[in-house]
């Protein structure tokens, strides 16, 4: 179990990033971040675009390093950018497709099946500026499934990759 910082949330009503990039984001609210969100096992995050969907299911929780924004591109980036929804400090999630991951805000842990790769698109290039998707190429955060109720707020918070034979009271 390692310590890492959840910087941020996001939770989007709507699918802001449709349509060519050039026409500019679709109309909604100009911060989307908040402080906690509510996790429903194999649903999403609570009031999120992709909630309950069952095309996005297995994609409803985006994950994504801090360490791996191109702050050398766009200084200021953060979630509202690329439109990840946990943005976590001190730990490489991309490294863990395949993996089932907990993190714990201390209300309790919340288990994610980590899927596969959230692959940047040419989006980053027009909200953070040109070469962001290049930069992103195998940083741009894991999409998974949540396989356990729970919450997740701002702040300090303890991240571990479950052992395969670990089915513990968050499993699925």
């Amino acid at each position: 179990m390692i310590r890492v910082e959840v910087v941020q949330l996001l939770v989007s009503p709507a699918h802001r990033y449709a349509g060519r990039p050039a026409d500019g984001p679709s109309a909604g609210p100009d911060d989307e971040r908040v402080e906690s969100v509510e996790v429903r096992r194999h649903l999403g995050l609570v009031g999120d675009r992709y909630y309950a969907r069952p095309a996005h299911r297995d994609a409803s929780v985006t994950l994504m390093a801090e360490e791996n924004l191109p702050r050398d591109i766009a200084p200021s980036a953060d979630l509202r950018h690329t439109r990840r929804n946990v943005l976590l400090r001190g730990v490489d999630v991309d490294a863990l497709v395949g993996a089932t991951v907990e993190l714990d805000c201390g209300r309790g842990p919340v288990r994610f099946a980590v899927n596969r790769p959230a692959r940047p698109c040419a989006w980053m290039d027009a909200t953070l500026g040109p070469g962001a998707q290049r930069a992103l190429r195998g940083k741009g955060g894991v999409r998974c499934t949540p396989l356990s109720d729970g919450v997740l707020t701002v702040g300090g918070a303890t991240f571990r990759v479950v052992p395969a034979d670990d089915d513990g009271p968050a499993g699925d």
